[in-house]
């Protein structure tokens, strides 16, 4: 088989993996879109492309006395918003700490990040639930952030540190010799440099709590502290008058901060991603 043969071989097997791939991926998205746009609230007569589509779901979403859609939706970005600013600040410092210092317990700390980053908050949810009774947390939307913020530090924190190491430590020194302190190595020098890791912790702290369902359905009591996941849920849960439909047209709206924020962050993600992921 001669080479140019190998390479059309190759490039067409990687084009139907991508087409494949492709499908997987668009054909049920196409379906939510379609059904948002479908009228009535059945899935049953629902298609891809409606004959007399509807934005009637769309404005039921944002009727005060329908849906209480704009209060899920603030409360998610006001949690997905504050998780990811804290996390950004405590994935920071201690990637920043297991990168550059050298202490008792440094290797075990690691290792112990290494093993909880296996274990997903969801497993722990009668500890969490339990934990958050004591101390008055449950139906608070800072409960939430505090388990959410919890849970990103194991695995972020190897993202980091792995980013880190590859930021060479002479600049430390000669910043240090100049008389720089550790503080101002960190937000002067570090940080700038460290731009692209800091977007893809920044972007994985905002989707999680986002999109979760489990813990925001275990923690949240009341309709008015809902987030989207719950909220949306509480439209499909119903014993009667299920409302697929707008549950659909909700699920599009979800993907819209999403999407915005993965577009501004995007010349840092694969950078940040690839480099804290092979080193440490």
């Amino acid at each position: 088989m001669s080479n140019r043969t190998e390479k059309i071989i190759r490039l067409t097997a990687s084009y139907l993996v991508l087409l494949v791939a492709a499908v997987v991926v668009i054909y049920p998205l196409l379906w939510v879109i379609g059904s948002s746009f479908n009228p009535g609230q059945s899935l049953s007569g629902s298609s891809m492309f409606p004959k007399n589509p509807t934005t009637k779901h769309y404005v039921d979403l944002f009727d005060l006395e329908k849906s209480n859609y704009i209060l899920w939706y603030i409360n998610s970005m006001k949690i997905s918003l504050t998780t990811m600013a804290l996390s950004v600040i405590t994935v920071s410092l201690t990637g920043y700490a297991f990168s550059r210092y050298r202490f008792i317990g440094r290797k075990n700390g690691l290792l112990t990040f290494l093993v909880l980053q296996m274990i997903p908050n969801f497993a722990a949810l009668i500890a969490i639930f339990v934990l958050a009774q004591r101390t008055g947390l449950i139906d608070t939307h800072l409960g939430l952030i505090l388990i959410y913020v919890g849970g990103q530090i194991p695995m972020n924190t190897w993202l980091m540190k792995g980013y880190l190491d590859t930021i060479p430590r002479d600049l430390d020194e000669s910043a240090r010799m100049d008389g720089a302190g550790h503080l101002r190595i960190f937000w002067q020098i570090i940080l700038p440099l460290a731009k692209p890791i800091i977007a893809v912790v920044a972007l994985f702290s905002f989707i999680a709590p986002f999109g979760d369902f489990i813990l925001a359905r275990i923690m949240l009591r009341t309709e008015e502290k809902f987030t989207m996941g719950v909220g949306l849920f509480e439209l499909v849960a119903k014993q009667f008058g299920n409302e697929f439909t707008t549950f659909a047209a909700g699920s599009v709206l979800i993907a819209i901060p999403i999407t915005l924020l993965f577009l501004a962050f995007q010349r840092f993600f694969v950078s940040g991603l690839t480099a804290g992921g092979t080193k440490g």
